[in-house]
């Protein structure tokens, strides 16, 4: 199994370090945080980092030069981490010299932490570090690798282990009707009351929590999965 992806937060505020660590765990990555300038520079010099994001409560100044140190341009030769600055909006003086050292990105606060999250997400997909497996429906996009349903509201859902493989065959098998049997054999439910009947409850939860339409009843023979456009061949 590959090693988990390494984030490291730098003065970044306890609010945002929060909910962003949270984001982060959840999709499978590894958060380390730093209060401190002395932390990070303990940090950081144990290499291992895959992406740092600096907040703006530490000065423009430090944050770059722990990018000119510990980044990609760091001291020694190696490939270093990639480096997100966390700036105010007036300073773009600053932003524009992170970027000349070589910051991946630079992004104003006040920021949304969602959002955040897919910037790092994005670094560490091209790292060849990435952990998404994401498949985008009509109201949601879901990341089967870490189980997750990212609604367009902004709010998410946790799919039990039984969701996920029945989404999957469903999606192994666009525009087919599978059959209650076909589920069964394929994508078994969590316990033992596994009856015909359960399979249309399964299928309701399913659709319920995806707040799809995608998935369509073939009255007396199953189930089919009709993708959305970007599926098509």
């Amino acid at each position: 199994m590959a090693a988990r992806a390494v984030i490291a937060l730098v003065s970044v505020a306890e609010v945002v370090a929060t909910e962003l660590a949270d984001h982060l765990e959840r999709r499978g990555h590894d958060v380390r945080q730093a209060r401190q300038p002395w932390e990070a520079e303990s940090l950081l010099a144990g290499r291992g980092i895959d992406v740092v994001v600096v907040g703006d409560s530490l000065s423009q100044a430090e944050g770059r030069d722990l990018l000119r140190r510990h980044g990609g341009q760091g001291e020694g030769g190696e490939d270093g981490p990639d480096f997100i600055l966390i700036c105010r909006p007036t300073d773009l003086v600053d932003k524009v010299l992170a970027l000349e050292l070589g910051a991946a990105d630079v992004v104003e606060s006040p920021l949304n932490v969602r959002e955040l999250a897919a910037r790092v997400g994005g670094l560490l997909s091209r790292r060849g570090r990435g952990t998404q497996e994401l498949i985008v429906l009509e109201n949601a996009t879901v990341d089967l690798r870490s189980a997750i349903v990212m609604h367009r509201s902004g709010t998410e859902e946790q799919l039990s282990p039984g969701q996920v493989a029945l989404l999957r065959l469903f999606l192994a098998s666009p525009r087919k009707v599978l059959t209650r049997d076909d589920i069964i054999a394929a994508a078994p439910a969590e316990n033992a009351d596994a009856f015909d009947r359960s399979i249309d409850s399964r299928i309701v939860r399913l659709r319920r929590k995806l707040d799809t339409e995608t998935i369509t009843t073939i009255r007396g023979a199953g189930y089919r999965f009709d993708p959305p456009q970007q599926f098509a061949d």
